[in-house]
């Protein structure tokens, strides 16, 4: 199944929040190539946000980011809600859809990502659940790697686990380095290691974000504060081991002016620019 993605490697997206609306329909800065959404928070809106967000789907490269597919849920598949889904991204163009490594829901919907066990089991679940939303989709999917704060039956490692589902569903990464970062300090594994066994080729693109330091062991993901300089530096050795990938920035609550956003933008742009420079290779939008 091919992997269709207008994003180009050396991209940078930002995600989209209604209380942006107004300042990207004046103008979208130039510095963001891209914008991303959760399709569950504009499926069902009608009159002037519809119309908005219609005005800049057309003139803008959008890609989706979903909250409540819940990928590897006991429950069956909503199909229904996936067929929504593709008729939303058939009328708004989106180029991509990526979504959690995780489950919201079982005899009814929790509201949170909650994590799946790392058992050959549950790869086998979520492998089939992954291919028939592609089937519906007919399009390659991207899965998050998610941060996570306890791993109930586990019977092999994270990064095991995930490498399992890419190969065996065929689908895409979404590479969240700052999941990475939370996970390394909260199960206390080497954030580097995990990155470095990650297969370059299945990455569509790349997130990072703020977190909420708890305590020294325990990290929240909020994405609701400055990215820090450790996760920035984790980013930078992305880009040297997997190449140059399309890479977004998350900020769901507390979002600052746009000039604070672009200063973080910025960063993304310049670690992007300095690995160019080393002739690393890029990751290729196909597997």
């Amino acid at each position: 199944m091919s992997f269709e993605s207008t994003l180009d490697f050396g991209q940078i997206g930002l995600g989209l929040r209604r209380e942006m609306l107004d300042d990207m329909l004046a103008d979208v800065p130039k510095p963001i190539d891209f914008l991303e959404v959760a399709p569950e928070n504009w499926l069902k809106l009608g009159g002037r946000f519809a119309k908005q967000f219609k005005q800049l789907t057309e003139q803008h490269a959008f890609i989706c980011h979903g909250l409540s597919l819940s990928i590897g849920s006991p429950a069956a598949l909503d199909v229904e809600f996936v067929k929504s889904l593709k008729a939303f991204f058939k009328e708004h163009n989106i180029c991509l859809f990526s979504e959690h490594l995780s489950y919201c829901s079982g005899e009814g919907h929790m509201y949170d990502l909650m994590p799946i066990p790392f058992t050959e089991e549950a790869i086998k679940h979520v492998v089939s659940r992954i291919k028939q939303v592609q089937d519906i989709l007919e399009q390659t999917i991207a899965i998050e790697n998610v941060s996570y704060y306890a791993a109930p039956g586990q019977e092999m490692t994270e990064l095991e686990f995930t490498k399992a589902i890419l190969e065996e569903a065929d689908c895409q990464l979404l590479l969240d380095v700052n999941n990475i970062y939370v996970n390394s300090k909260n199960h206390g594994y080497d954030a580097t290691h995990f990155l470095m066994g990650l297969p370059s080729h299945r990455i569509a693109y790349g997130h990072v974000a703020g977190h909420y330091t708890e305590a020294e062991d325990l990290l929240v993901d909020t994405h609701g504060s400055p990215v820090i300089d450790p996760v920035w530096q984790l980013l930078e050795k992305a880009y040297d081991v997997h190449g140059v990938f399309p890479t977004l920035l998350e900020r769901d609550f507390n979002i600052p002016p746009m000039n604070e956003l672009l200063a973080e933008l910025a960063i993304i742009n310049n670690l992007q620019r300095a690995a160019l420079k080393t002739n690393q290779p890029t990751v290729k939008q196909s597997a």
